[in-house]
């Protein structure tokens, strides 16, 4: 069940949710970049997106997607967790419950870009650097096909 995030102390495990995630996806950062971004996202980041996560039957948050008004600004699975549809059932519930068409990727994250690409997302646009001026190029997509 997707439950929407409303207290900052549940920021704490999903950052726990997104270091895993990251460091299972993301092996272009550096260790330096992954503390730099892991820095600012409970504070930066998270409180300035709508946000909304997955538990397992454990009671353990596995999953996470961050909306603006019009974007997916983040969506991370922990890694033990991949594969099992819960990134499709958050992009869905973006796409479906929210009516968010458009999400930014990481050039470099090939794994994140076949997986819009599947659920209908295009490339329409690049920006060289990611928000923070580092040298992560930015894909921006749209869905232009639902699946």
């Amino acid at each position: 069940m997707i439950e929407k995030i409303h207290l900052s102390h549940d920021f704490h495990a999903l950052t726990g949710v997104w270091l895993e995630s990251v460091r299972a996806t993301h092996d272009f950062l550096s260790e330096e970049d992954i503390r730099f971004y892991h820095q600012r996202l409970r504070t930066e980041y998270m409180p300035y997106v709508e946000i909304h996560a997955i538990k397992n039957s454990n009671g353990d948050w596995i999953a996470f997607i961050g909306l603006s008004a019009d974007n997916i600004e983040m969506l991370f699975v922990h890694p033990d967790e991949m594969g099992k549809g819960y990134g499709t059932s958050l992009l869905e519930f973006a796409i479906k419950e929210k009516g968010i068409l458009k999400v930014d990727v990481n050039e470099q994250n090939r794994n994140a870009l076949k997986f819009y690409q599947k659920h209908g997302f295009s490339i329409v646009g690049r920006d060289a650097t990611d928000g923070e001026g580092k040298a992560y190029p930015i894909l921006h997509m749209k869905l232009i096909r639902q699946t």
